[in-house]
């Protein structure tokens, strides 16, 4: 059998769109499903708040549709353009921003499947995870406080969506939704090919659909097959949806400590728009940023930095003085810095603050070309203990040590578990609480080429650093062999930076971030990408 040539594959892919575009209502066949049609000549259609009065809830099944009744803007542009961005390029997010005026000039239904072939066409299946580690932050800072507090006292809720199923079934899982419903997407060859189709096989059971409760924003949406069992139906209205709230972090049914993605914002259409034109500056300002850095000393590079929009604060550096100055044989006292990771750059912050340029920092995983052009000394662990041990006693007789024991950067206000190794090679540590800002560019990632990372930090409008000195945490005698007061010195020190920050210590770990968000155990390949 010869193999289709270029032409007939295009033949063939121009009449599966056309197929797709002239069929936009296609129909569910399934057993025991009805017209929503019959059902809502049949019921009232009454609005959400007298749905929050009632006292059943908690006996009724809910269905509602996401994008209508739980979101308080409906509006997908900034979600498709983070998938666009994200798991696509900055080129394909740039046309889908020049494409989107005329989208938005179609019906509904055709402009969601423009939007869909646009970011998804030619995407890898298999690599996708911006559904799991990028989208749910953005859709959890929409989801209002009003609707949320009434939809989860139903008995059991089935969230329904416009959206393909990768996009939302992590964040509606988050909230503790019990069925999600979205669109499957077409796969050809392991890679998406930008089509949408209804899903065809009932997930849900039988008897939570029996006489379930609809709840939608708009009467159109009623016609999904999902709500033909709906023996009454509320409708939102955009009077309602404009004075929700949104839901605070504290009411998140799942506390959001792990996310990824460059974008430190939500995208709507004209910040999208901002952030392009922002980005020749940015680009050159980062970059002359960086050279700043690495080529001027301290007194210089300082104000420099700090003049082209850098801002660095030092809290309390005077506690370093409370330290003995010298060791027994008379030479001067190495210190053992730890503090929380939030950057690749925080090392370089406690070098400036100390205004120390002997200072050496021990990595657990480093691209290749972020140890090049370090401005300080940067020495790679081995991920085994008495190695490790070994190199960073050795390094912290020749000078200052700076070592970050979460092993990973957390974005959120959480600190992950430190790791008591450090505790082990001194009886003296000296813990820095370090804090960033950032309004346009994440400078981490997790899956994306981790030698741009300091460079996209300097991207930054008016990016901002602090570090404060907490004063020397001393070891105990403990049990004198070292025992379990390594762990309980750890701890401590990952207690009193936390209260500095007022952030929340917790026993993740890297690992746990890095399956999280990429599949993986986080470990650097030579090539600068997460593998």
């Amino acid at each position: 059998m010869k193999p289709l040539s270029v032409k007939k594959l295009s033949l063939l892919f121009s009449v599966l769109i056309l197929k797709y575009f002239r069929n936009p209502k296609r129909t569910i066949h399934q057993e025991n499903f009805h017209t929503a049609d019959s059902v809502a000549s049949k019921s009232e259609h009454h609005k959400l708040q007298v749905l929050g009065q009632r006292q059943d809830l908690e006996n009724k099944f809910l269905i509602f549709n996401v994008e209508t009744s739980l979101l308080r803007s409906s509006s997908l542009f900034p979600y498709f353009l983070l998938v666009a961005f994200e798991a696509g390029s900055p080129i394909r997010a740039f046309i889908f921003l020049i494409l989107y005026p005329f989208i938005i000039l179609c019906r509904d239904d055709l402009a969601l499947k423009l939007m869909v072939i646009i970011c998804f066409f030619g995407l890898s299946k298999e690599r996708f995870r911006e559904g799991r580690a990028v989208l749910p932050k953005f859709f959890l800072e929409n989801v209002g406080r009003e609707s949320f507090e009434v939809l989860r006292r139903g008995k059991k809720t089935v969230g329904v969506s416009n959206l393909p199923q990768v996009m939302v079934q992590s964040f509606l899982r988050d909230l503790d939704i019990d069925y999600v419903v979205g669109k499957d997407l077409k796969v050809f060859c392991g890679y998406f090919v930008g089509l949408m189709e209804e899903r065809r096989e009932l997930i849900v059971p039988d008897n939570v659909l029996h006489n379930a409760v609809g709840v939608s924003g708009c009467k159109k949406y009623f016609d999904c097959p999902w709500f033909a069992h709906c023996k009454e139906l509320y409708l939102v209205n955009e009077q309602e949806r404009r004075n929700w709230h949104q839901l605070p972090r504290n009411s998140y049914p799942k506390p959001l400590i792990f996310h990824d993605g460059r974008l430190a914002f939500r995208p709507s259409f004209l910040a999208a728009l901002a952030m392009f034109m922002w980005l020749p500056l940015g680009f050159t300002l980062g970059i002359i940023r960086t050279l700043i850095a690495l080529t001027l000393p301290f007194d210089i590079a300082v104000p420099l930095l700090h003049f082209i929009g850098i801002k660095i604060r030092v809290s309390n550096p005077n506690c370093l003085s409370t330290s003995s100055s010298n060791r027994k044989d008379g030479k001067p006292k190495r210190r053992l810095y730890v503090c929380n990771h939030k950057t690749l750059l925080d090392p370089i912050v406690v070098s400036y603050a100390t205004r120390s340029t002997t200072l050496t920092a021990v990595t657990y995983s480093l691209s290749r070309m972020s140890e090049i052009i370090s401005p300080i000394k940067t020495v790679r662990l081995t991920r085994h203990k008495d190695q490790d041990a070994e190199l960073m006693h050795k390094l912290l007789s020749q000078s200052d040590l700076v070592v970050c024991p979460e092993g990973t950067t957390c974005r959120e206000p959480y600190l992950l578990r430190f790791s008591p190794l450090f505790s082990e090679i001194s009886n003296e540590v000296f813990p820095v609480a370090v804090n960033c800002h950032n309004s346009m560019f994440y400078g981490t990632t997790a899956r994306g080429f981790k030698f741009l990372d300091p460079l996209f930090f300097l991207m930054n409008p008016w990016p901002s650093y602090s570090a404060c000195f907490l004063g020397v945490v001393r070891r105990g005698d403990g049990d004198g062999d070292g025992g379990d007061s390594r762990f309980q010195v750890a701890d401590s020190v990952q207690s009193e930076i936390g209260k500095a920050l007022g952030f929340t210590c917790t026993k993740l770990t890297r690992k746990d971030k890095y399956l999280i968000l990429a599949g993986n155990d986080g470990v650097v390949r030579d090539g600068s990408r997460r593998t």
